[in-house]
């Protein structure tokens, strides 16, 4: 008999061992959890969270949730966030609001893994750029991230006109995609930019380096302009690339809509570079056959920069008088003035890099 009993005792014992072997862990606080409504009490929500137990929305988290409460019965699947996993009496104590927002963030996070396009309307614009709103939350779209149609390209760049040319946009459904999430922020960045990013590599992937195209001046910027090559793809042309000669202000050289002849300098990730002055002839090609070191040049002040002094021997060519010769910038500025000629030595002269060096001569004869 003992032996029975001792057998049978064993028996439950591994059986016992096995169900909780075999039992899943209940998840940690903070995991969201499926259940089914089993019924309501007074300020309270019972939710079957089999095998695990029975959860509880109670107390300021039913208040919380209560409009979403008013619309649930017995028998409707729910997903909440455990707050307690060994609530009070026994339950798993819940949460639906927080449930809700961390559905929202996951979401969010992969609306931005795949890319995911939306169609919103244009809330409202300040001088950084625009905002939507996605599932009741604002977005924002930086200015950066504009397609180059919606890019406020505003001469003077007062920030007044861009907020204005900016809030023409409001009440405009516009294309983009997720590219930022940030849950303690409760901040959503949009992109316009990566919507056609395909399509845009397509029509870049048939250009290549030396192509000469027609375009259309679009916009002007302190550090260049952008043509329009193609509906839908523009290319920058850097103020470097604008002109042999000196550029100071790219804004005072072209005018929006002007057509041009430019030639494309690079293709690179879905962007083409342009340039304008690789169409001109290279001045420095026959600066090469007139000059050579130790010529005496007259020259025009064109610049004064940190450096010294820009000198332009010819239209296109310019080379550098060092601020040492003068000692001091104050000096410098008393013997050459800007626009104003003098006489100067050719130092340095590489025409095939473009690099003129020159030294100030003071008293020479005329050349």
């Amino acid at each position: 008999m003992a032996t029975e009993f001792q057998q049978d005792t064993e028996n439950s014992y591994r059986l016992m061992e096995a169900l909780v072997k075999n039992c899943p862990a209940l998840p940690e606080p903070g995991a969201l959890i499926e259940g089914t409504v089993i019924g309501r009490g007074k300020m309270a929500l019972y939710v079957d969270l089999a095998p695990f137990g029975t959860g509880i929305i109670f107390g300021r988290e039913y208040l919380n949730a209560r409009d979403v409460i008013k619309k649930t019965n017995p028998g409707d699947k729910i997903t909440a966030k455990i707050v307690e996993a060994e609530g009070e009496d026994g339950y798993i104590e819940l949460s639906l609001k927080e449930a809700k927002q961390a559905q929202f963030w996951a979401i969010a996070e992969e609306a931005i893994k795949n890319k995911t396009l939306f169609e919103l309307y244009v809330k409202d614009a300040n001088k950084g750029g625009l905002i939507l709103e996605w599932q009741g939350v604002d977005g924002f779209i930086p200015a950066s991230q504009l397609k180059s149609e919606h890019y406020p390209r505003i001469e003077d760049g007062d920030k007044e006109k861009i907020v204005d040319e900016l809030r023409k946009l409001i009440g405009e459904k516009i294309s983009v995609v997720m590219i930022g999430a940030d849950p303690k922020e409760n901040k959503l960045i949009f992109s316009e930019k990566d919507t056609d990013a395909k399509s845009r590599e397509e029509m870049v992937s048939h250009y290549r380096v030396g192509d000469v195209v027609d375009g259309e001046i679009t916009g002007a910027v302190d550090f260049g302009v952008f043509v329009k090559v193609e509906e839908g793809l523009e290319g920058l042309v850097h103020i470097s690339e604008m002109d042999w000669a000196l550029v100071e202000d790219p804004r005072k050289m072209f005018t929006i809509g002007e057509k041009v002849k430019v030639k494309v300098i690079d293709v690179k990730e879905g962007k083409i570079s342009l340039s304008i002055k690789a169409l001109k002839p290279n001045p420095w090609v026959d600066a090469a056959e007139k000059y050579k070191k130790g010529d005496t040049v007259k020259g025009v002040v064109i610049r004064f920069n940190k450096y010294g002094a820009l000198v332009s021997i010819e239209e296109g060519v310019a080379g550098l008088v060092h601020i040492s010769e003068f000692g001091s910038e104050e000096k410098l500025r008393e013997k050459l003035s800007l626009g104003k000629s003098a006489n100067f030595r050719i130092n340095i002269f590489e025409p095939k890099d473009q690099k003129l060096t020159l030294s100030f001569i003071e008293f020479a004869a005329p050349v």
